[in-house]
């Protein structure tokens, strides 16, 4: 029911609206407007002013700080792989001198050892000669000694083999010719 008082209601409105002109009917005051359009328009201006010029220039501030920070990524990024690129190379160098520097203890253990391996076979040739040289030098001694104990055992022998007591010329003679027969 009240849906078809309302639409009756409209009907009748509607009918002495026809009557009426369009600004009595809706209470449009030209002046009225006119003034909320000035105050509109002033509010709008302010608004432009004091908020959204700030806003705006926020805005453009952010943008600008977001730039500059990808920017700035950016460059680290760049940083970061010729670092890393110069890290490479400074390592690649560091295993190139090691490896040379292990090449050269190598070479100059190696030169040592065949020095010293060289002086070794000197000094063991020196020692095989000086014990030669001693050798010979204690064969003749022993020869010499021998001699004089053989020289002096033959005239013993001769002496008690004759019976008689040998003189100092007789002795000279026979150890001579018994050095004589040793050296043949």
């Amino acid at each position: 029911m009240s849906l078809t008082l309302f639409f009756a209601t409209a009907v009748e409105a509607a009918s002495k609206t026809a009557e009426k002109s369009l600004t009595e009917v809706f209470g449009w005051n030209p002046w009225a407007f006119l003034s909320q359009v000035i105050s509109f328009s002033i509010v709008c201006g302010l608004l432009y002013k004091f908020a959204y010029n700030p806003v705006l220039s926020m805005l453009e501030q952010r943008r600008l700080k977001i730039e500059e920070g990808l920017a700035g990524a950016e460059k680290i990024k760049a940083q970061l792989a010729d670092a890393t690129k110069a890290a490479e190379e400074i390592r690649a160098k560091a295993n190139a001198d090691a490896q040379k520097t292990i090449a050269e203890a190598q070479a100059a253990a190696k030169a040592i050892t065949e020095r010293e391996g060289q002086r070794a076979v000197a000094q063991a040739a020196d020692i095989i000669q000086k014990a030669r040289e001693a050798g010979e030098a204690e064969q003749k001694r022993l020869m010499a000694e021998l001699r004089k104990d053989l020289s002096r055992l033959i005239v013993d022998t001769t002496a008690k083999v004759t019976g008689k007591a040998l003189t100092a010329a007789d002795q000279a003679a026979i150890t001579e010719a018994a050095n004589k027969e040793l050296a043949a």
